[in-house]
């Protein structure tokens, strides 16, 4: 809450939620198309994409279970992922053109409000 004046305002804050692609973003936004790519996992890709939409920040994405927000590293350095159903997870990228950083040269994840959803990979 925000207060202005003496008045209080909501700031009603989510995060930014783009696709890698056309393909993605239809399949992510249409429950029947979701349901027929993924089937089992659909039910907790949208669990995971609401707690995504929901979260002001990366930082609020909780990194314990059952989301289990983590970096990526090796190839996927600077990628992140959410856990759905073993093996699977939904990978994301910070959108911004410089990517925020902290003192310590690591990812500012407060400052992270802008994803690109890559996709649902088995990268193990």
């Amino acid at each position: 809450m925000l207060y202005l004046l003496g008045k209080a305002f909501y700031i009603d804050i989510k995060m930014n939620i783009t696709f890698k692609d056309k393909k993605n973003e239809k399949i992510f936004n249409n429950s029947d198309l979701l349901d027929k790519e993924f089937g089992a996992n659909s039910a907790v890709i949208r669990r995971r994409m609401a707690v995504l939409k929901a979260a002001p920040s990366l930082f609020d994405v909780s990194h314990l279970k059952p989301e289990r927000r983590h970096e990526l590293t090796g190839k996927k350095k600077g990628y992140f992922a959410v856990d759905l159903k073993h093996p699977f997870r939904l990978v994301f990228r910070p959108n911004h053109g410089v990517l925020p950083k902290k003192d310590d040269g690591g990812i500012d994840l407060m400052k992270v409000t802008d994803i690109t959803i890559v996709g649902v990979e088995d990268y193990h």
